[in-house]
């Protein structure tokens, strides 16, 4: 295949996928008017309804204007010959390989993070202000900000170097390299990611003794689920929406809970949402996702190693000087179609895997504390309780409201 038939090819993908994308926006959309169904009709009453619709029309708005603009940046990005340039930039600052590739990602996020600022925040201090969710300060969203270069810088610099020295070193093979150290990358994240990473964005304290902790031990202990740790989150610190997890594997697993959840929901909610979330440990889901997870990567390094050192797909995107970093942006694109499927699989999965966790809750716990812990997040959130089910099939992770309703009651 030659370079410019690749080319339109790129072109293509790119536009295909926004415009598939648009229409499942626009199929979803128009069932927000929808009558809620029945079962659901408590979840708001006739104002907070009017207001989560206002809020759902106006983020699908803002959504058409984003992600129109990242189009047109991408597109005149690869017309106008950037990847050329970006590229010549970093060759004269270096002719180290992976100094270069480091320099040329370095750009090309950093300049498409700076430009995509001004919808974060517009985003996060006028639509989320305007509805009653945002915390945030302009002091933590600068913060943030400056913290995500950093990570970026020191973890996806040192993941990126590793993958070009090894390269470099073994050729086609570095798959193999790359895959195990990402494998064991991946582990320790998830092990470690709650101690680590997020106390450089949170504040995290152990639940204080008092009434719900004992509660949650005691059920922890039927279940025979040996829990040592459970923290709060300061999620108030940045917005109103509640969030429970479980992290880590043997002494490091810990479940966190936001102070949003705390102060929505009844202890015997929060205990509900926690067997939910035991149900994941005791169902093995987070070592069939970290497994599926790592084989899927596998794959997608495989793959690459047969096409990234061939020379059309660099001058696909106008770099005459055959290179990996610019071979690993042009895979990255013309596998997007298949990442798409592979993520239809997998929120396939983990639909089925929230059911499975809802029905652990439902019978080692109860089911009516989940029920209306649902329902009072989705109204806090103010949730779409009518979504269009293929916009579900396609973007869903977990089943909406409704059929989760309908699994938990066994209607």
């Amino acid at each position: 295949m030659n370079p410019e038939t690749l080319y339109y090819i790129i072109i293509a993908i790119i536009v295909l996928d926004f415009l598939v994308d648009k229409i499942l926006d626009s199929l979803n959309a128009k069932h927000f008017d929808d009558p809620v169904p029945r079962e659901l009709d408590d979840v708001y009453d006739e104002e907070a309804y009017q207001k989560s619709q206002r809020y759902k029309k106006e983020r699908y708005r803002f959504g058409i204007i984003t992600s129109s603009f990242t189009l047109v940046l991408t597109l005149g990005f690869i017309i106008l010959g950037g990847f050329p340039w970006v590229d010549g930039i970093a060759r004269s600052i270096s002719d180290n390989p992976i100094v270069i590739a480091l320099i040329f990602f370095g750009i090309i996020m950093l300049g498409s993070d700076i430009l995509t600022t001004p919808f974060s925040w517009y985003s996060t201090f006028v639509i989320e202000e305007k509805y009653g969710f945002n915390k945030t300060t302009k002091k933590t969203f600068w913060l943030d900000k400056l913290k995500g270069w950093l990570m970026m810088i020191i973890i996806g610099g040192g993941i990126l170097a590793a993958i070009v020295c090894f390269y470099e070193f073994a050729g086609n093979d570095f798959w193999w390299y790359t895959w195990i150290v990402v494998a064991l990358f991946a582990v320790f994240m998830n092990m470690f990611y709650a101690r680590l990473i997020v106390p450089i964005f949170n504040k995290q304290t152990p639940l204080e003794e008092g009434s719900l902790r004992n509660k949650i031990e005691s059920y922890a202990k039927s279940v025979g689920f040996k829990l040592d740790n459970i923290f709060v989150i300061d999620g108030s610190k940045r917005s109103t929406k509640a969030n429970a997890y479980f992290s880590g594997f043997g002494r490091e697993k810990r479940i966190t809970l936001f102070d949003t959840l705390i102060n929505d929901l009844e202890e015997e909610e929060i205990v509900a949402v926690l067997a939910h979330e035991v149900g994941h440990y005791k169902k093995k889901h987070i070592i069939v996702n970290l497994l599926v997870s790592v084989l899927t990567t596998g794959f997608t390094l495989w793959l690459l190693s047969l096409f990234v050192d061939s020379p059309v797909l660099s001058q696909a995107l106008g770099v005459e000087i055959p290179s990996f970093h610019v071979g690993l942006v042009a895979f990255g694109i013309l596998y997007s179609p298949i990442s798409e499927i592979t993520g239809l699989l997998m929120n396939l999965i983990s639909r089925k895997f929230e059911y499975q966790a809802d029905d652990f809750a439902r019978e080692t716990y109860s089911a009516q504390p989940l029920i209306s812990g649902l329902k009072k997040l989705s109204g806090n959130n103010l949730s779409n309780l009518t979504p269009h089910e293929t916009y579900v099939f396609v973007h869903y992770s977990h089943p909406p409201l409704l059929q989760r309703y309908r699994n938990l009651t066994g209607a």
